[in-house]
């Protein structure tokens, strides 16, 4: 099959195979810079494009006939080994450029024995990614994908034009994220009305992340499967469509943010063997200042989407692509 060009795709399929081949061509890219370990960036754009096939070949599943090696098990084994290995490159990132400037010589000396623990660690991660990418598992995926695309494989679904299955598409991914239990962390249910508490002492804050922190986190990545599968639809939407997405990014960086701070916390914690306050006085507070901030910009997001007019609003917006998709 002969790739539509951009202002020709017109069917599910066309919209499957340029997704799959652009998210494996960018994975592809970074692949050997990412073997010699040359640049956090490398990492970090691999990851993304794994990812992102990952969101194409699960959102096109239906349309798309994918030999067994492209699974979502499989790509998802290997986005989470390079997953491991980013995650400690931002969290050095964070420990440098964010918190250490700002503390007293004392801290930042003790910060050294983190520092230690943390190239150690990232070590034996490294040699993890380096034996995934000269695995078997990965290899058969890049063949079964090089194959795909020079003679690719639907199912009926594929020919249907883009706009007669658009909305249904998107929508099981939208309720998925508008449904999540992590949207009522801190609210309370008075007479069926969702009430959400402000006003919250930085402790009453931590203690709700210590017990909900899973939920707030599993909303972040939901979230971020939801940005995902949108972007692969920008071109066919308008300013409405294009304002949902950057709240739906937003949304997953607050969390992201909550999140990375909290297991950055723990991670102080093993390392120490004790609870960082102790050691670490001024970072612990930093910590505790940064989740409150996001806590702060987080609750109006929280706000708008639990009311019934915006998740009205973004199906509406759902349910109708440009008029030109239409014609």
């Amino acid at each position: 099959m002969k790739l539509a060009t951009q202002n020709t795709v017109k069917t599910l399929g066309d919209y499957a195979y340029q997704g799959i081949e652009k998210h494996f061509k960018k994975t592809l890219k970074w692949e050997k810079s990412v073997k010699k370990d040359e640049d956090p960036e490398a990492l970090h754009q691999m990851r993304v494009g794994m990812r992102r096939l990952r969101t194409t070949v699960t959102s096109f599943g239906l349309a798309v006939d994918v030999p067994k090696p492209v699974s979502d098990k499989n790509i998802g084994k290997i986005a989470r080994r390079l997953g491991n290995l980013r995650d400690l490159d931002v969290l050095k990132e964070s420990l440098e450029n964010d918190y250490k400037p700002n503390l007293p010589c004392k801290e930042q000396e003790s910060l050294k024995t983190a520092f230690n623990a943390l190239a150690k660690q990232r070590q034996d991660v490294l040699l993890s990614v380096q034996k995934t990418l000269k695995d078997e598992c990965y290899k058969s995926l890049k063949d079964a994908l090089d194959k795909w695309l020079e003679k690719p494989s639907y199912q009926p679904l594929a020919s249907f034009t883009i706009q007669q299955i658009l909305p249904d598409l998107l929508f099981p991914e939208v309720s998925n994220f508008l449904l999540h239990p992590g949207w009522l962390v801190g609210t309370k249910f008075v007479e069926s009305e969702v009430i959400i508490q402000k006003d919250w002492k930085p402790e009453k804050i931590e203690k709700q992340l210590t017990t909900e922190g899973e939920i707030i986190h599993s909303l972040r990545k939901e979230a971020k499967r939801l940005r995902y599968q949108m972007e692969l639809f920008t071109d066919l939407y308008g300013e409405s469509y294009a304002a949902y997405l950057t709240e739906v990014k937003n949304i997953q960086e607050i969390l992201g943010t909550m999140q990375d701070s909290a297991v950055l916390t723990d991670w102080l914690t093993d390392v120490f063997k004790s609870e960082i306050k102790t050691e670490l006085p001024t970072l612990a507070t930093l910590l505790t200042e940064n989740r409150y901030q996001s806590w702060q910009k987080w609750q109006p997001l929280q706000e708008r989407y639990l009311k019934v007019e915006t998740k009205h609003s973004f199906h509406l917006t759902i349910l109708h692509p440009l008029s030109g998709v239409l014609s």
